[in-house]
Order: C-alpha cells, then structure tokens, then sequence
C-alpha cells in the first residue's frame, strides 16, 4: 500500500471522528534561483505582537512532485503577495478571537487546534483591527480575493512562498539529513510543536515551512486538480470535502515535509468537528497594483 494512503488511514483510525475525516490521495521543478527578501514589513495594528509579514514577489515556478501521484510537476505562475513570516501565535491569536484552543500552550508557540473554519474567522478578524475588508463570507465560506484583507494562502502561492525560488525536494536542497536546521518533525521535536522562528528561514525570510504543524491553505483539495489547473494564480477545485494543508508537521516524518508534499484535512464548519494539534496556518494578503 502506498505510503500516503496507509499514513491517512492509521492517522485518520487514530484520531476522527465520524463526518470529519480526511481524504487520503490515491496511491497517495524549474525556477528562478531563489535569494532573500529584505523588503519585510511589520504589521503594527496586528494583533498581540506586532507581525512582520514578507513581500512575496511575483514569479514562474514548476509546482508539483514527481513522486507523487497527486501532485503532477506543472508550471504556475504566481502574483507578489505578502506572507506572514511565521506561524499564527497563541499570543496573537488569544488577542484577537478570546481564546486560545491549543493543547501545548505558550504564547510563542504557534496556535493549534484549529479547524479550517476558525483560521478564515481569525484572517477576518485581523482585517478588521487592522482596518482592511475581510476576505471571507462566514455564511458561504467564499474567498473574496479582490479584498485588501487577510486570507489563507492558495496552494500554489504557499509551495511558491516555501520554494523560493528552488526547485529541489526542500528549500535547502534534497538531503533530509539536513532538515533539522530548517523544522520540527518526528526526529527532533521532542513529541509536540515548537515555538515559532527557531529554525533557520528559507531564502525569502519565512520560518517553519518545513514541519512544525501543517498549514491550512484556501483550496479545496482535488486528487485530480494539477491536471487541469489554470496556469496563472490557481486557486483550486470550485468544491470538495477537504481543504489542502501543507508542509508537514512534528509528528510526521522528513518525506513529508517535502515542498511539493500534498495533505488535506475536513475543514470542520460543524462544530461537531474539532481541531487536532498537528494543524496551525499562516496568513497572507494581496499586494494592491502590483504583480512582481
């Protein structure tokens, strides 16, 4: 049985419940050599502490991994945008929302536990205090991406941002030997998260794309999607059961944290699906009139 599916099915056995599983995928790059973004900006009206966020630039890259079957090699090309340069914070997350629904507390530490459904609750609220219009419609789920506000990353605009500019199976190159300088995974994490920006960054300045927890994305997932994906800005099926979360986490192992390694998880609208301490996200906003 391939790998994948045999993870989504012990993990999924272990920890589900009925009506919140996720889907397994069926039998489960050339780019512009990457360099470091200088141009961070802080997020001063963020909540908690103030957030620097990373200005993405805009770019060509192959997306994908030929190892997988879900995740055929294709060309993508990808708008700037601004990216949070770490994981959303129980900090900054208890200060915006009143709670913090995390196993492992710590301010630092990156937040847990929450669904698909409570990360775009969070990106709306931030846009409010920060004084932009929110992205989602919280009746419909819908992603409003002409909105000046906060959202989850599209698929592609995530493997982009941990890519930059690499094509190899990590941002640092293929050795997994090499991995722990650069995230948390079942080797060095100890058995739980980690407090955000330990690790060393890739080369555009983001920390813990590699492991640590997964990271929500916006798109549904679809098993079939990169066959027939649009070229420009992607932004996933129109409809699915699950959304696409990304970059491995502590408990999982180095294959998984691979740049073009695909997961998904339900997006829990029902109250009646909870959150797990393996998911956490970052958020990301539009770069108004610019395209590089």
């Amino acid at each position: 049985m391939n790998p994948k599916t045999t993870a989504a099915i012990l993990l999924s056995a272990a920890l589900l419940l009925s009506g919140c599983e996720r889907t397994p995928g069926t039998d489960e790059p050339k780019a512009t050599k990457g360099s470091p973004v200088q141009n961070a900006v802080r997020s001063t009206n963020s909540p908690g502490a103030p957030t620097e966020v990373v200005r993405i630039p805009g770019g060509r890259f192959q997306m994908g991994d030929s190892q997988e079957t879900d995740a055929k090699p294709h060309p993508v090309t990808v708008s700037a945008f601004f990216m949070d340069k770490i994981l959303v914070t129980q900090e900054q997350y208890e200060k915006a929302m009143g709670e913090n629904p995390s196993r492992w507390k710590g301010g630092r530490n990156p937040v847990e536990q929450v669904r698909w459904s409570d990360a775009v609750k969070f990106c709306n609220k931030r846009s409010e205090l920060e004084g932009l219009r929110p992205c989602y419609d919280l009746k419909t789920w819908k992603c409003d991406f002409d909105g000046d506000g906060y959202r989850l990353p599209t698929e592609a605009e995530w493997e982009y941002a941990c890519r930059a500019g690499t094509s190899t199976a990590y941002f640092f190159g293929d050795d997994p030997a090499k991995l722990g300088d650069y995230g948390w995974f079942d080797k060095n994490s100890g058995g739980h998260p980690r407090p955000v920006g330990q690790k060393q960054p890739n080369a555009w300045g983001l920390f813990d794309m590699c492991g640590n927890l997964w990271e929500w994305c916006n798109d549904f997932y679809g098993v079939d999607y990169y066959n027939a994906s649009p070229v420009a800005d992607p932004k996933g099926p129109d409809a699915g059961s699950t959304k696409v979360v990304r970059g491995g986490a502590w408990r999982f192992s180095a294959e998984r944290c691979r740049a073009g390694y695909r997961y998904n998880e339900n997006p829990g609208y029902a109250d009646v699906c909870f959150g797990y301490d393996i998911y956490g996200f970052r958020c990301v906003r539009k770069v108004t009139g610019a395209t590089k």
